[in-house]
């Protein structure tokens, strides 16, 4: 009996020793990793999701390239830049399904601080970069200035003159989301970081989501950084408090799967308020563009449609991919400022997807 069991146990062992490893899950390794090499990057973190439940989630890498950290895909926070305005979107969201804001009404109703332009603009047009408000100017994207306030970040660039007349172009403006978080301070009467925390992160268990303040120890915080001449550097210093709502989070690829998957759930607020949000809007002429508020929409190149957002930063890329048909959320966040994260990705739906084995 005793012989018998041994050998039982032993064909155990060798069994699950020589289970043969998913080829998908292979594939799309070696998809993302020689993505990372040709980027030239340090880190990246990837994680996946269908139909709620991750089924890949590693890190690339090194988080810290100094004290030779690895990436931890649940922990290493890296910057999310824009991604930050999906997230702020999501609390504009709820303050819709609570009925505490009109979409249509002057944003100057809820942020007062804001000056009166020569034309209006509504908080729907801010949302979906119709609103005239400028971009970045000059070094601006390196501003290291720290801002204690949402209307100490107007300060930049609230006197400037819009654009165009809002409504009859499109024009990307993360500046435009600096104003969307006055308009949520004030609808919402809560601060706006205080209000991101309770309402959109605390709920949907993404812990490992802040604000990111430089005076401030933050476990896991990933470096940040460059390339020169073949070699790695620091990314230039910067401050992003004067973006919170527009590029100023930092999360983990694992937070960003769950703000996804609730996304898909409605979670946080129903189907309609959701589409209000991924749904591209129209300009005055009835032309389409590819934003809603807070999220691009469109079809990936094997025919997938999809909604999400893209991030840049100093020190950080990033992209959150949602494929509401097959149920399916991707993210992937890297700690250096040039890396291929935009189009690329699509193909790991179609590496998981395919049925091509």
């Amino acid at each position: 009996m005793k012989n018998l069991g041994y050998l039982l146990l032993l064909v155990l062992v060798f069994n699950v020793g020589c289970t043969r490893p998913d080829p998908k899950i292979a594939e799309l390794e070696k998809h993302i990793e020689q993505l990372r090499l040709e980027s030239e990057s340090v880190g990246w973190t990837a994680t996946v999701s269908i139909d709620g439940k991750t089924i890949f989630s590693e890190g690339f890498g090194l988080g810290n390239y100094e004290q030779q950290v690895p990436v931890y895909p649940g922990k290493t926070k890296f910057r999310i830049g824009s991604i930050s305005k999906a997230l702020t979107a999501a609390a504009l969201g709820i303050l819709i399904e609570e009925g505490k804001i009109d979409l249509d009404a002057p944003v100057q109703k809820y942020a007062p601080h804001f000056p009166e332009k020569k034309y209006e603009i509504t908080t729907r047009q801010v949302a979906g970069h119709q609103a005239g408000i400028r971009h970045y100017n000059g070094d601006e994207f390196l501003s290291s200035k720290y801002y204690p306030t949402v209307n100490d970040g107007l300060e930049i660039f609230m006197n400037d003159t819009l654009l165009f007349e809002p409504g009859t172009a499109y024009r990307y403006s993360s500046y435009g989301f600096n104003l969307l978080s006055a308009v949520i301070e004030g609808a919402s009467g809560d601060d706006f970081l205080h209000f991101m925390k309770t309402r959109v992160f605390d709920p949907l268990n993404m812990t490992e989501t802040v604000a990111e303040h430089m005076d401030s120890l933050i476990l896991f915080r990933a470096g940040y950084y460059d390339m020169a001449q073949g070699k790695v550097i620091n990314a230039p210093y910067v401050d992003n408090s004067y973006k919170w709502a527009g590029g100023g989070f930092i999360s983990t690829s694992e937070d960003l799967v769950r703000f996804g998957n609730a996304m898909l759930q409605n979670t946080l607020f129903s189907e309609e308020v959701k589409q209000q949000l991924v749904t591209p809007q129209k300009l005055k002429n009835g032309e389409k563009t590819e934003y809603g508020m807070g999220f691009f929409s469109g079809i990936d190149e094997y025919g997938r449609p999809y909604y999400g957002h893209g991030g840049g930063s100093v020190g950080g890329c990033s992209n959150l991919i949602i494929y509401p048909e097959e149920k399916m959320v991707v993210a992937v966040i890297t700690n250096d400022t040039r890396a291929k994260v935009g189009k690329e990705l699509h193909k790991i739906a179609e590496i998981l997807l395919s049925k091509e084995q």
